[in-house]
């Protein structure tokens, strides 16, 4: 199956962009795709061979999960590498540009969902991540 790709421009400064990213304070904050989930918990060891496990759950109470990965590559303010909790391969990359960061995940697809609802379930987080972060 060929990779999905979401991608966003956030207008902001890389530092900002990395860290709101990166801190797991920051990803509790923004890391859900619509307004009935949220990220009661994160944490995030940002080392090669570290793992982050970001808690996203109904705020109803209805359902929760352990969204993991481990961390294969991590190169400062520009890229990182993950294999997520299941085996899939997921990249990130953070390309500065004259008003900000271009910010792009690439993910191997799940079998359980269509890959029409993975990628616009994941570009509203990506939309999320980018409005927090503009008005942090």
């Amino acid at each position: 199956m060929n990779p999905i790709t979401v991608s966003s421009t956030i207008q902001a400064p890389i530092h900002k962009v990395w860290s709101s990213w990166t801190k797991a304070e920051h990803v509790e904050k923004w890391n859900f795709a619509s307004d009935e989930w949220h990220c009661p918990e994160a944490k995030n060891d940002l080392t090669v061979g570290g793992e982050f496990h970001y808690t996203m759950a109904a705020k109803d109470n209805s359902m929760s999960f352990d969204f993991w990965g481990t961390y294969q590559e991590i190169i400062f303010e520009k890229h990182i590498e993950i294999i997520l909790g299941d085996g899939r391969k997921m990249t990130v990359t953070f390309e500065e540009i004259e008003n900000g960061v271009i910010v792009t995940e690439i993910f191997e697809p799940e079998n359980e969902h269509p890959i029409e609802l993975q990628q616009a379930g994941w570009q509203m987080i990506l939309d999320n991540f980018k409005n927090y972060t503009e008005n942090l």
